[in-house]
């Protein structure tokens, strides 16, 4: 069994998670904090060196001062000042971060290019392609995973109205491209009187600033949902078609399946009663048996199989699917998407699954 060194942040749920399946499963691991790699690039390059490991890349999102660090790196790539402290939860300077987290697994890829010993669990330049949200649903759709249809960047409001208005829709998805977990998400619909409505987990505060919170906001003031649609689509945002989400109960819901070397494996139904089913959003776990007909089930695999295919690099995934009357859309493809606490499959969660001798290619 080889060893693995993890590059993570301590204290999040994840590397939590992953360290009590090392123990559980008696798997050798050494993590290495974000903070500490990118102060001083010999904690980790010295380890990796050592011996034949497994490396995972964990997120760096749950430690504030690596975010900002990340941030500040971005700014001064993009030739921009650096920006203030953001407090807890607040959306901004996405796209300096995406630049900064760029940088920094670039550096990474080059590091491992040197270090055929290390076998990676998710290549660097695989993280990132599946972070920038809207170049990973384009790189679907050109080999053939069908998706939801896009209508691409979002400049603001009026450029959002626009791409209705010529595609004919009263409803669509503006995502943040470089965000995760729902946040920036903005569910907006419109009707022929002209109200309008924008359900998001982005709060609007005091001076045209945004937080992400645990629940939902739903705008539906001219001016509140047009400056919301402006703040988001600032930091880099795309719209996509709304698809309809299958019913059942009082809810609807989409599925998080997690494919493992190219097949899947953990599959857990999201049930909620929001345009978001997003678990922390407080939607319910079902398991899949309970709400999709058998030639459902076999659409979901294939289609995630299929999508797993196009990150050959890449032997951890989630993916975000609505699958209905036999046909599955892929909504996110998520290098980070195997957090599933309690959640087994034969019998193991997704962390004791990927520490499997036959887990990874």
């Amino acid at each position: 069994m080889h060893p693995w060194v993890v590059l993570g942040v301590a204290t999040s749920k994840r590397t939590q998670g992953l360290l009590a399946a090392a123990r559980a499963t008696g798997t050798p691991v050494r993590l290495v904090e974000w903070r500490e790699w990118l102060a001083d690039a010999r904690a980790l390059e010295d380890l990796l060196q050592q011996h034949p490991c497994r490396f995972k890349i964990e997120p760096p999102g749950d430690d504030a001062r690596v975010h900002m660090t990340l941030v500040h790196s971005g700014c001064e790539q993009l030739g921009r000042p650096p920006c203030a402290p953001l407090e807890r939860g607040e959306l901004a300077h996405a796209d300096a971060w995406f630049q900064g987290f760029s940088v920094a697994l670039q550096r990474l890829g080059h590091l491992l290019e040197a270090m055929p010993h290390v076998q990676v669990v998710n290549a660097p330049a695989e993280v990132l392609a599946m972070t920038d949200k809207l170049a990973c649903q384009q790189q679907l759709q050109s080999r053939a995973v069908p998706t939801a249809p896009l209508l691409g960047l979002v400049r603001d409001y009026d450029h959002l109205v626009s791409l209705l208005d010529q595609g004919g829709l009263d409803r669509v998805f503006l995502k943040a491209r470089y965000g995760s977990s729902a946040s920036g998400v903005i569910a907006f619909r419109r009707n022929r009187r002209g109200q309008q409505q924008a359900t998001t987990t982005a709060q609007l505060h005091e001076g045209g600033r945004l937080f992400n919170v645990k629940r939902m906001s739903c705008y539906t003031r001219h001016d509140e949902v047009r400056r919301v649609v402006d703040l988001v689509s600032a930091q880099g945002a795309y719209a996509e078609a709304w698809l309809p989400k299958p019913r059942h109960g009082a809810g609807h819901f989409d599925l998080r399946a997690v494919t493992f070397g190219g097949r899947v494996a953990h599959r857990i139904a999201r049930l909620g009663q929001r345009p978001m089913t997003n678990l922390h959003l407080d939607s319910e776990r079902v398991d899949p048996d309970h709400v999709l007909a058998p030639e459902d089930q076999a659409a979901l695999a294939a289609t995630a199989e299929l999508a797993a295919t196009v990150f050959p690099r890449s032997n951890v995934v989630g993916f975000d699917l609505v699958v209905r009357q036999g046909k599955a859309h892929v909504l996110e493809a998520n290098a980070f998407g195997d957090l599933l606490p309690g959640w087994l499959w034969q019998g193991k969660d997704t962390y004791a699954t990927a520490f499997g001798e036959g887990a990874l290619r």
